[in-house]
C-alpha cells in the first residue's frame, strides 16, 4: 500500500501561496457587492437608490467583463512562462485596484472622473481574477498528491470562504459602530484598503515560492503550451463542457454571494445581513475539508449530485422566500452557500483533469473567464432589475435550468477526464506519476 509522506514546511508555504490569494479576489469581490448599497450614492448620485445600485453593479458587471482579458492573457501567459510569474502579476492588479477603491473621491469631489476611477479599478480587478483563479487552481492541482485533490480544492475554497467572513464580519462591526450614515460617507472604504494590505503581504509570500514541478517537468519544453489554436482544434469538446459547467456554478455563486445579501440588506435591520453571511460562512468552512475528504474517498459524482439536485430543489424556496427575520435570512443565504460547498470542493479537480499540462491554465482560464464574464457580471443586475418588476420567479427558473446543465455537462466532463487522451501526444494528464508531495514546487 502506497503512503503519502507528510508534507514539508517548503510545502506548506508554496500551498499557502497558492490558496491565499482566492481569500483576497473573494473578499474584494464581495466587498463590492456588501458595501454597494453604501457607497452606491457616492459615486452616482440619484434621488432613487434603486438607480445608484443599478449602476454600481453596471460597475461590477464592467469588471466581469473583464475578466477574459486575464483569462486569456494571464493564463497563457501562466502556461509560456510559469505558473509563478502569473500569480505574481495577478495579484498585483488586484490589489492596485482594490487601493484605488478605496483611495478613490466621490462623485461630489471630482464629478465624472469618480465613476471613471471606480471603473478602472475594477477592470484591473476583472483581469486579476480572470488570471488569478485559472493559475492559482493549475498551480495547486499541480501540487497536490492524486488521493488528496479534493481535499485540496477544499483548502482553495476555504480561503474563498475565509475572504467572505472578512468582509462580512469587518461590514457588521463597521455598522455596528459607525452608523449608517457613517458608513455611507467613509466607513465603506476600509474593506477595500484593508484588501491592499492582504494583497502586498500575499505578493511578498508569493516571491518567495518556486515554480510548479509539473511545469519544470513536462510543460517548459513543449512547443504548443499556451497555444490558443491548440487549445480550441484539440479540445473543444472540453472547452465546450467548461462553459455549460461554469455558467450554472457562476449563476449560483453570484446569486447567493452578491444578490441575497443586497437584498437582505435592503429588507432587514442595518448589519444583520452580515452576521448571518458571517455565520454561514464560518459552518460552510467548518464542513469544507470533510467534504473533501469524502470526494478523494468516493469520488467527485456525489459531491455534484448533491450540488444540482440542492439548488434544483431547495434554491427557489430560498430565494423567492426571503424575508426579514433572522431565521429566515439564514435559510434564504445558508442553504445556497452549503451546496455552494459541495461544489467548490470538486471543482478545481474537475476542471484541471480536462486538460493536459501544456494547455492546462488556458484551458481553464479561457472559457471560465468568459462564462464568468457573461453570467457573472449580468446576474446581480438582471436580479435586481426584474426584482423591481415582480418577476424574480423567471428569474430563479432560468437559474435552475442553468444549473441542471452545468450539473450534467460535470457528469460528461469527468468521465472524459478519466479516459486517456491520445489527442495529447502522450502528455501526462494530472497526477497519472505524481502521487507523492513533490517538494521541488
Amino acid at each position: 500500500m502506497t503512503t503519502t509522506p507528510l508534507p514539508t514546511a517548503r510545502h506548506r508555504r508554496t500551498v499557502l501561496a497558492a490558496v491565499f490569494g482566492n481569500l483576497i479576489e473573494q473578499f474584494d469581490w464581495l466587498a463590492f457587492g456588501l458595501f454597494a448599497p453604501m457607497f452606491a450614492g457616492q459615486f452616482f448620485p440619484s434621488a432613487d437608490p434603486v438607480s445608484s445600485l443599478l449602476s454600481t453593479f453596471a460597475v461590477f458587471a464592467a469588471g466581469m467583463f473583464c475578466r477574459p482579458v486575464g483569462g486569456i492573457l494571464l493564463a497563457r501567459f501562466a502556461d509560456r512562462r510559469g505558473r509563478k510569474p502569473a500569480l505574481m502579476l495577478a495579484i498585483v492588479l488586484m490589489t492596485g485596484g482594490s487601493l484605488l477603491i478605496g483611495l478613490s473621491p466621490t462623485y461630489a469631489q471630482i464629478g465624472v472622473a469618480a465613476p471613471l476611477l471606480l471603473a478602472v479599478a475594477r477592470i484591473a480587478q476583472g483581469i486579476s481574477a480572470g488570471g488569478e483563479w485559472p493559475s492559482a487552481v493549475t498551480f495547486l492541482m499541480e501540487l497536490a498528491p492524486k488521493n488528496r485533490r479534493c481535499r485540496y480544492g477544499s483548502f482553495f475554497a476555504i480561503t474563498g470562504a475565509g475572504g467572505v467572513m472578512i468582509a462580512s464580519l469587518l461590514g457588521a462591526v463597521l455598522s455596528g459602530v459607525l452608523g449608517s450614515s457613517a458608513m455611507a460617507a467613509y466607513g465603506w472604504r476600509a474593506p477595500f484598503l484593508l484588501g491592499g494590505v492582504f494583497g502586498l503581504l500575499l505578493l511578498v509570500l508569493r516571491s518567495r515560492i518556486g515554480e510548479s514541478a509539473v511545469f519544470e517537468r513536462d510543460v517548459r519544453a513543449e512547443r504548443t503550451r499556451g497555444s490558443l489554436s491548440a487549445l480550441l482544434r484539440g479540445h473543444w469538446r472540453s472547452v465546450l463542457l467548461t462553459v455549460v459547467f461554469v455558467a450554472g456554478t457562476t449563476v449560483v455563486s453570484s446569486i447567493w454571494t452578491a444578490v441575497v445579501p443586497a437584498m437582505g440588506q435592503r429588507i432587514a435591520p442595518a448589519g444583520e445581513v452580515y452576521w448571518v453571511v458571517v455565520v454561514c460562512t464560518l459552518a460552510s468552512m467548518a464542513v469544507q475539508i470533510p467534504i473533501g475528504m469524502l470526494g478523494d474517498r468516493f469520488g467527485v459524482h456525489p459531491l455534484l449530485a448533491v450540488f444540482g439536485a440542492g439548488c434544483a430543489v431547495l434554491g427557489p424556496f430560498a430565494y423567492l422566500g426571503i424575508g426579514p427575520s433572522p431565521v429566515n435570512l439564514l435559510f434564504s443565504y445558508g442553504s445556497g452557500i452549503l451546496f455552494i460547498t459541495f461544489l467548490t470542493a470538486a471543482m478545481p479537480t474537475v476542471m484541471a483533469a480536462m486538460y493536459p499540462a501544456r494547455l492546462r491554465t488556458i484551458g481553464i482560464g479561457l472559457p471560465h473567464s468568459v462564462t464568468t464574464a457573461l453570467f457573472g457580471g449580468v446576474t446581480p443586475w438582471l436580479a435586481t432589475y426584474l426584482a423591481g418588476r415582480g418577476a424574480s420567479g423567471w428569474f430563479i427558473a432560468g437559474a435552475v435550468v442553468t444549473v441542471l446543465a452545468a450539473w450534467g455537462a460535470a457528469i460528461v466532463a469527468v468521465r472524459r477526464a478519466s479516459r486517456p487522451r491520445a489527442e495529447d501526444g502522450g502528455a501526462r494528464p494530472i497526477g497519472t506519476t505524481v502521487t507523492t508531495y513533490d517538494t521541488a514546487a
